[in-house]
Formats: C-alpha cells, structure tokens, sequence
C-alpha cells in the first residue's frame, strides 16, 4: 500500500488508477478514499496519480498477467541453464512494457550479469534483476499465517519494523521458535502490535518473585495476567492462587541495618 496525491482527481474506494512509480507507470487500485487519510499518515511530497484508470489499462494489466507467467518460465529456464544457485520468485512487468522486473531469493550473492544480458536480448526491453530477504520472499508470495488469515505482509503491510525476541518476552508468549516465527523463517510480524500495550499493562503489576499482602497472608508472586488484571501467587502452604491486582499489594523490603562503628 501507497500514498499518492489525488491531484484532484475525484477518486472512490475501489477505483483503478494509473501511477508513475520507480518501475514506471503502474495499475493501482484505491483502498483508501482521499478523504480518509489522515494527515499524520502521510509524508510530503506525494507523487501524483496519473490518471483514472480506463478500460484500455485494465485489459493490458490482464494481458500482462499472462506475459509475467511466460517471462517467469524463460527466466527460471536461463537460470537452470547457466547453473545459477537462486531462486526465482517473480516476474513483474510495468503498465506501458518498458521494463521487466525479476526476483529472486538466494543464500549469497548472485553475479547475474549473464542471465541479464540474455534476458535482455531474449524480451527486447529493460530488465531488472532484484534479490530479496526471506520477508521480502513472503510479501511476494504470499500465503497464509498461524492464525489463519492473509500473510499480514502481503495483504497490507508496506514497509517491516523491527522486531525482537524481548517483545515475545513482554507477551509472555512461549519462546518456541516454531511458535513465534512467520512462514518467512523470521520473528512474526504481528508481535509489533501489540507491545506497547502489553507493556503499559505491565507496569501496574508485581514483578516474578516480589512479596505481596493478600488476605491469605504474606505470598510471592509467580506470574500474572496482563489482560485480566491478576497475578498469581503462592502461598506459604504452597497453594498457587490468581486474585485482582486491586487485592495485592506489595511488601516494602526493609531498610538494611546501619553497620556499628568501629572501635
């Protein structure tokens, strides 16, 4: 997803327009109306649509559909052929044919220079070759999450924040690599979500280990649930209890004895 300027063009959700980007020109479709967009959303300066899209464009991104698929083939037969160790992963043709855009995957890096110069002389036109990262990979494949739903990365993500095993943590979610990793191979994209809400929810709660007054007496805290408010703690008779954080409070430490004198 993208920010354009409408350069007043009066645009509705679902409209197809035609948008001048690094590749050159583009079919786009509106997924947000101009009127919809927050100015804090955005950074200036925008690059301007183009134009609405006409009935012209749409049957030429079609037939470029199908153009894609026969390049993908050609470009993965090269590949096999000059003994290329990557991984072919799309094939991308701008709106008016005067570039071709492919990528791949690979462990290291790939002198393609070869494969260019054939591809080049085999479709007559600009080729571009770009090697992309295991998200990057995702993004163009797309697929499905853990969770059932779009890959978050291919279906409205455009650009990757960081993420770290320490947002896992602040979850309390399992540190299971299985468990916490994307189709991609790398940490999920949707531990940024709700970390610092996690994080505000936290702070009002006792630490793993403190001592806290309840109405049971004295106990020490073993977990806590963040979203209901609670912690667990256990007793001096070894029973493990969840109560309200508005029923606990935390014992002071006492103050560490003053060293005497020395004679």
């Amino acid at each position: 997803m993208y920010y354009f300027d409408p350069a007043g063009i009066d645009l509705e959700v679902n409209d197809y327009v035609v948008v001048k980007t690094m590749r050159g020109l583009e079919l786009g479709w509106v997924v947000i109306a101009p009127k919809q967009v927050l100015a804090n959303e955005v950074q200036e300066p925008l690059k301007p649509v183009v134009r609405k899209a006409e009935e012209d464009d749409i049957g030429r991104s079609r037939e470029i559909e199908t153009k894609e698929e026969e390049a993908l083939a050609e470009c993965g037969r090269l590949i096999k052929e000059l003994g290329l160790p990557m991984k072919l992963l799309a094939a991308r043709y701008n709106l008016d044919n005067s570039c071709l855009t492919f990528f791949f995957s690979a462990e290291k890096r790939v002198d393609f220079r070869e494969l260019v110069r054939q591809l080049a002389a085999r479709f007559k036109i600009k080729v571009e070759l770009r090697q992309v990262g295991p998200r990057d990979e995702a993004k163009l494949l797309g697929g499905f999450g853990r969770c059932g739903r779009p890959l978050c990365c291919a279906n409205f993500l455009d650009e990757f924040a960081p993420v770290s095993i320490k947002m896992a943590k602040e979850q309390d979610l399992p540190l299971n690599p299985m468990k916490i990793s994307g189709v991609c191979g790398r940490l999920l994209c949707c531990l940024v979500y709700e970390n610092e809400q996690y994080h505000l929810m936290k702070e009002g709660l006792p630490r793993k280990g403190q001592q806290v007054s309840t109405s049971l007496g004295v106990a020490s805290v073993v977990g806590s649930n963040p979203l209901k408010q609670t912690v667990m703690v256990e007793t001096d008779s070894q029973a493990i209890v969840e109560l309200p954080i508005s029923e606990v409070t935390v014992v002071k430490d006492e103050q560490p004895r003053r060293r005497g004198k020395k004679a």
